[in-house]
């Protein structure tokens, strides 16, 4: 598998606003100019999405210890290839099936802010502070392109949406909850096939309306779990909706 980004910066913020991995038919490797061939066709090219909370990614040859600036990085808005993280190796292991090979799956984000353990900080703050004002014409510390995703004009490509992004909202972050939901509203309106792992504090229909949806990755008791659980999901086509711990 291989991993492609878009990394831009604005008033010191990093973000990785285009991110998309290739599932190999076999071993071959795409090149970044096979990859921006592909993305001229969209439409047979991109079998889904993967949505995640934010990115903490680096591309080759860097890391995630400090920011891409402070390590000579050029932001030349141009996609280069990534590192991988535990993400990707999760990914990597789960889309097995016929279907996924060949193709290149979209990874987007609630938040595009490129900096790893935001939560809990002061940043989602900042966050839930911006996404009041979102809709305004004020003036936002994040870049409302580059970090935000306007839901009503959301462009989903594929056939799938896989969410993953979490379910430990704060119940004091009313925007950022409000973001969430509508963003998942938003994509069931557009009739694509919806797949999660969720919980039994809620069960399917709650969750997807609340959207709260379990992260791909956890830690401790729930690691293997979570990380089979997600492997089930993927292990049909479109991914499959699975209740786990």
């Amino acid at each position: 598998m291989q991993a492609f980004g878009k990394f831009f910066t604005k008033f010191d913020h990093e973000y990785l606003k285009e991110h998309y991995i290739y599932i190999p038919k076999e071993n071959e490797q795409i090149t970044v100019a096979e990859l921006e061939e592909m993305l001229k066709n969209r439409r047979k090219t991109v079998i889904g999405t993967i949505f995640l909370y934010n990115p903490a990614l680096a591309p080759v040859g860097y890391n995630t210890n400090t920011r891409l600036s402070a390590q000579g990085y050029l932001f030349d808005e141009k996609f280069c290839s990534l590192s991988f993280d535990n993400h990707h190796y999760l990914f990597a292991s789960a889309l097995k099936d016929e279907n996924y090979k060949g193709k290149l799956v979209e990874i987007k984000y609630l938040f595009s802010l490129n900096r790893p353990d935001i939560e809990p900080t002061s940043v989602l703050e900042t966050f839930d502070d911006d996404l009041d004002k979102y809709p305004s014409a004020q003036l936002t510390r994040y870049d409302k392109e580059l970090n935000y995703l306007d839901y009503l004009n959301i462009r989903l490509n594929g056939k799938f949406v896989f969410f993953a992004w979490g379910n430990k909202f704060d119940r004091h972050h009313k925007h950022i909850i409000a973001y969430a939901k509508n963003i998942a509203a938003q994509t069931a309106k557009l009739g694509k096939a919806i797949g999660f792992m969720h919980d039994a504090n809620y069960d399917a229909h709650e969750a997807g309306e609340m959207g709260l949806f379990l992260p791909a990755l956890a830690t401790g008791k729930f690691k293997d779990v979570r990380a089979n659980a997600f492997k089930k999901a993927f292990s049909s086509f479109p991914p499959m909706i699975i209740k786990t711990s």
